[in-house]
């Protein structure tokens, strides 16, 4: 066989999306103002496509009842209606009137140098939120220092991570940036003096000890314990440190909670608020007897097709590439509002069953959730599994209980030996229930959770109970236990 370029003719399969699919399949995953952002960018493209207002009803009626009138002239009708000199003038009129009430407004009101100062301090007012490496400089400048000390702490405040933490050596920092080593060590010294406590320490053992310095605390049974014994802290060893530190549990123990009551990251509190506001897509309250679901169609326009264009084709006056734009924006435009509809009536079908397989849930709270997948919920409403996905993804229920996402709803579980079925969200609610009602002094071990869940009837392993408390964030037993 010859090497070389060969021209070689392959049929095969593939399955390609189609563009009209590919929005509509967009509009389905996203969240209402994901939605509502696509929306107005199809707006501005969309020439025939306009957003009804809140009064849409009454302008439509007023549109169907004018459209009903029939006129045994209506070329002349429309002439007049596609006359605006009359508005035109009026318009020029106003725009006019404006010029001069304006321009008196600035002979009688002169703008001088206080209001500048007024309008200068207004913007100065606006301020954004301080960053950490802003709150350290600040406190630099105030400052009197030598030049080589101020480039030194201006170093060493841009090395410091987003914990507060300067995890790199004052030796690294001096060959970097060129500077004398004593100088940053001086500079690394006075920075560790900074607003918040504990900032610029190497790691969270220094971070403390530092914090308890600033507080005249340096001589302390917690200092001890912080320096000597650490390792017997963070395993909670209390009799352990009693008996190394000759001091009594009840000393031990109030060290370990003022210890607890340290920053053990003082740079976290500048760094950037990533919340944001949950917007829930489907409400579902109780009415009476029954339960109400409310799609949330505050934040979707509610759009329609434009009167003026369907005349122009109606009329015959456009040519045929002109027809041809128009009809492809009115079949665009069709699809988008079909696909809106479609989408909300997804959810609701969707949500509908989520309220049939779930109903305790809606009713007594997390501790009746049951095991449910999507697969059930596809076959229910007569979808594929993956459309479920896509509607459920990013989109948030409000029930009386709290928001939650829709992914919530769909858990696995297990099942009791009378047959009833509770997801391992209700288990996890079991487990942190035993855990919070648990003597301090003798916590639970995770066998004996075991235990206790299997009398009531819940068969679990041990390994599953430790990563159900992991998940919680629930310290294992010998970190739980508090000596009395």
């Amino acid at each position: 066989m010859s090497q070389g370029l060969q021209q070689v003719q392959k049929q095969t399969q593939t399955l390609i999306l189609a563009p009209q699919l590919r929005q509509s399949l967009k509009i389905l995953q996203a969240p209402a103002l994901e939605l509502r952002s696509a929306i107005l960018e199809e707006l501005q493209n969309n020439p025939l496509l306009e957003e009804m207002p809140m009064d849409g009803v009454s302008i439509e009626e007023k549109a169907t009842e004018s459209e009903r009138d029939d006129s045994p002239d209506t070329s002349t009708e429309e002439n007049k209606e596609m006359d605006f000199s009359e508005d035109f003038q009026i318009l020029n009129q106003l725009s006019e009137d404006w010029k001069e009430h304006f321009a008196q407004e600035n002979n009688n009101n002169v703008y001088t140098s206080e209001d500048a100062e007024r309008r200068q301090h207004f913007f100065d007012s606006l301020v954004s939120e301080t960053s950490l490496q802003q709150h350290l400089m600040e406190q630099a400048e105030l400052l009197e220092m030598e030049q080589e000390t101020f480039q030194s702490l201006e170093y060493l405040i841009g090395s410091i991570d987003d914990k507060g933490f300067l995890t790199a050596k004052p030796g690294d920092i001096a060959l970097m940036a060129n500077l004398p080593f004593r100088t940053v060590v001086k500079a690394h010294e006075l920075l560790k003096t900074f607003d918040p406590p504990g900032i610029g320490c190497s790691n969270l053992q220094d971070c403390l000890i530092q914090q308890l310095n600033l507080k005249g605390r340096g001589e302390s049974l917690t200092v001890k314990i912080i320096k000597k014994y650490y390792d017997l802290l963070l395993r909670r060893r209390i009799p352990d440190l009693a008996r190394k530190l000759n001091a009594s549990i009840d000393e031990i123990q109030r060290s370990i909670e003022e210890i607890a009551s340290l920053d053990p990251a003082p740079g976290r509190r500048f760094s950037e608020d990533n919340n944001r506001v949950i917007t829930p897509d489907v409400k579902v309250y109780k009415d009476d007897s029954e339960f109400q679901i409310i799609l949330n169609s505050d934040y979707i326009p509610k759009l329609r097709l434009s009167n003026a264009y369907k005349e122009l084709i109606a009329k015959g006056t456009l040519n045929s590439k002109e027809k041809e734009y128009v009809q492809d924006k009115m079949r665009s435009g069709k699809f988008l509002i079909n696909s809106i509809e479609q989408r909300q009536q997804t959810i609701e079908r969707i949500t509908r069953e989520i309220l049939k397989h779930q109903a305790e849930f809606f009713e007594e709270g997390v501790s009746k959730l049951r095991p449910l997948t999507m697969n059930q919920i596809a076959q229910e409403v007569g979808v594929h599994e993956t459309t479920v996905s896509r509607a459920i993804a990013n989109k948030y229920i409000e029930t009386p209980f709290g928001v939650f996402d829709f992914k919530y709803f769909f858990t696995p579980g297990y099942k009791s030996k009378d047959g009833t079925s509770v997801s391992n969200t209700s288990i996890k609610e079991i487990i942190s229930n035993l855990i919070d009602n648990e003597d301090s002094s003798k916590p639970l071990s995770d066998q004996e959770i075991v235990n206790i869940l299997a009398k009531q009837d819940f068969k679990i392993a041990r390994r599953t109970v430790a990563k159900y408390r992991e998940e919680l964030g629930i310290l294992p037993t010998n970190l739980r236990r508090r000596y009395k």
